[in-house]
């Protein structure tokens, strides 16, 4: 039993499979905030040369 436990506590698979998926989670939402931005950027380009036409 203490072996199995002493495995329990030495295994960090879990754990760097949690900060992988936190990672790869603060990378979406950076990449669609990208997004939005440059989308309202675009908008606002068309928007003005709409009005400039």
């Amino acid at each position: 039993m203490k072996n199995l436990l002493a495995k329990f506590i030495a295994d960090e698979d879990g754990a760097a499979m949690v900060e992988y998926t936190i990672l790869i989670g603060m990378i979406t939402v950076a990449v669609i905030a990208s997004i939005v931005i440059v989308a309202a950027w675009v908008t606002a380009r068309w928007g003005d040369l709409a009005t400039a036409l």
